[in-house]
């Protein structure tokens, strides 16, 4: 995963919220709370986890923008538009295989 600089930024405001809390959740966990302990500790590796892998705000605007755009203008794979057959093939069987 290549992480670009705006990318570095977002991960370390990440950080810089999720240690402190991780933190936390450790000693709550060595106190013996161990719910409360083990809910800080997934709250504080989804944030981190969460912005990373499945927030991506280009995927999400992409998303967003083929979401809103009528259904002959969307590109699903750059090519050729589709038709109702999906193959380009004759079935066997056809007529079109007597001559």
């Amino acid at each position: 995963m290549r992480l670009g600089v705006l990318d570095m930024i977002g991960l370390a405001a990440s950080l810089i919220f999720a240690i402190p809390l991780a933190n936390y959740a450790v000693f709550r966990l060595i106190a013996g709370e161990v719910a409360l302990g083990a809910g800080l500790l997934v709250v504080a590796v989804a944030m981190v986890v969460l912005p990373q892998y499945f927030l991506d705000p280009a995927q999400i605007l992409r998303r967003l923008i083929s979401g809103l755009l009528p259904r002959q203008l969307r590109s699903d794979d750059g090519s050729a538009p589709k038709t109702d057959d999906d193959s380009g093939s004759v079935a066997v069987g056809s007529d079109s295989d007597e001559r």
